[in-house]
């Protein structure tokens, strides 16, 4: 089995608008363009120089490949809790043990693409610790300071939804 066919394979929970689950359905009729409403969580991390870390997605993944992203991201699996997904998906992605309780909420809010439509939770935390990141799904990570993030969205090298969550951790002086 192909990587592509194994993510294929993922179940999702769908959601109503308050997140309550309602169904569940395979990875790849929630991202065929039908858009069934599916659970993700987006962790930012920020160091004390008051950088974010993104990562850049592997140009092999089947939604905005090849552009810089949130610090972790990924979708909540079926009959797991936003909390328990952010502590997998930062482990998986990023190579760090959050502490669950120096996790900020930021927003919830639904995010629509071509493709797919999101229930997105959006959170901070603050962290210097060494980040390992999961090659199978990342080309590389990197710190950027909020110019550099500018500079990036200008080049249109970030994913959309990304943009506009730099924009709420802008007007909430996060970053």
């Amino acid at each position: 089995m192909t990587k592509n066919n194994a993510c294929n394979d993922e179940i999702f929970p769908i959601v109503d608008e308050n997140g309550d689950v309602i169904a569940n359905l395979p990875r790849k009729l929630c991202h065929n363009g039908s858009k069934p409403l599916h659970p993700v969580v987006h962790l930012h991390i920020i160091n004390s120089k008051n950088e974010l870390l993104l990562q850049k997605r592997r140009h092999d993944k089947d939604i905005q490949p090849g552009k810089w992203d949130t610090s972790v991201g990924g979708h909540i699996q079926y009959e797991e809790n936003v909390i328990e997904a952010l502590i997998r998906e930062s482990k998986e992605e990023a190579g760090i043990d959050i502490d669950s309780e120096k996790v900020i909420f930021i927003k919830k809010y639904i995010h629509e693409s071509d493709v797919e439509k999101e229930l997105v939770y959006t959170y901070i935390y603050r962290s210097d610790g060494r980040i390992v990141f999961q090659e199978s799904e990342i080309e590389k990570v990197d710190f950027f300071d909020k110019i550099g993030i500018e500079r990036l969205i200008l080049e249109e090298k970030t994913t959309p939804n990304f943009i506009k969550e730099f924009n709420i951790l802008k007007e909430n002086n996060y970053i």
